[in-house]
């Protein structure tokens, strides 16, 4: 998310993206990290993590390399959006019904546990056009509404619109996710691209499994590059047919934070699985959503 530094920090960097190994959970910027005279100068620095070659594209430059037409994938992508809350910003997406969005939760709360603001709006765009719908925070369901205290396996969490969003098809579900997996990481709100509004998109592969939540997510190193304000951005399953979200953006671990380096075993960023729980918050909220109409 875009805002506050996270304190998720370890000896490493953790961020949740925002943790540094560090690690970050990716929102937020605006002070430096407790605790670390050596980080505290970097931290001032818009945080975007890179392996090297930066391998972001805007849609048409994606379009122009895979030999796909770039108003397809504005169409086919149109599900991805900011969440706005207050001064803060993460990334979201329409999520099995036009007015479901599946996020990281410390999108919605601060380092603290608090609401990051008293109401939080959903913005995609159709047609070129910006569409901001309002989020019904007393939906929301969450791994966890104190995400910077807890593992970063419970970084989830679900919200419903208080309107449907017209003209843009939600994503659907993957199914059980696998190390080594080829995946895209599709988003809105990279710190450092289109003035952190614009659609990223790049081709990567998720690598080792971390974690297991106990209530059945997992946590997965990737190495698609990411900024923040991108947490919560979709992790896109299968490169054919319609898109499949497997995973959502949680944050960054790294030794050698603010610099592109390869991808290692210190050196990441990671995903939290629509599974277990998280996937069962999905499917009852979008049930519960489709009956409501």
């Amino acid at each position: 998310m875009i805002p506050k530094g996270s304190k998720h920090v370890a000896a490493v960097c953790v961020f949740l993206f925002g943790a540094s190994f560090g690690a970050s959970a990716a929102p937020f910027l605006q002070h430096a990290i407790e605790g670390d005279a050596t980080l505290a100068a970097d931290a001032r620095i818009e945080k975007v993590v890179v392996f090297g070659r930066n391998s972001r594209r805007t849609v048409e430059e994606f379009a122009s390399e895979q030999k796909l037409s770039p108003v397809e994938l504005h169409h086919k992508f149109a599900a991805s959006g900011l969440i706005e809350c207050g001064a803060a910003h993460g990334a979201g997406q329409l999520t099995l019904t036009d007015d479901l969005v599946t996020t990281a939760a410390h999108v919605f709360f601060d380092e603290d546990g608090a609401p990051r603001a008293k109401t939080c709006t959903f913005v995609n765009q159709v047609d070129g056009k910006d569409v901001r719908t309002p989020i019904d925070l007393s939906s929301i369901i969450a791994g966890s509404r104190n995400p910077y205290a807890v593992a970063a396996v419970h970084d989830w969490a679900v919200a419903r619109l208080t309107r449907p969003v017209n003209g843009a098809t939600p994503y659907g579900l993957a199914g059980a996710e696998s190390p080594n997996t080829p995946v895209e990481f599709v988003a809105r709100g990279h710190i450092d691209w289109g003035e952190g509004r614009e659609l990223s998109m790049e081709k990567c592969a998720l690598h080792d499994q971390l974690s297991v939540g106990e209530e059945g997510t997992r946590e997965f190193s990737f190495d698609c590059e990411t900024g923040d304000g991108a947490s919560g951005g979709a992790v896109i399953v299968g490169d054919k047919g319609d898109p499949l979200v497997g995973a959502v953006l949680v944050g960054w671990r790294s030794n050698k934070p603010f610099h592109s380096a390869p991808f290692s075993p210190t050196h990441y960023n990671f995903a939290v699985t629509i599974e277990g729980a998280f996937k069962k918050a999905v499917i009852a909220s979008a049930a519960k959503a489709y009956v409501a109409r």
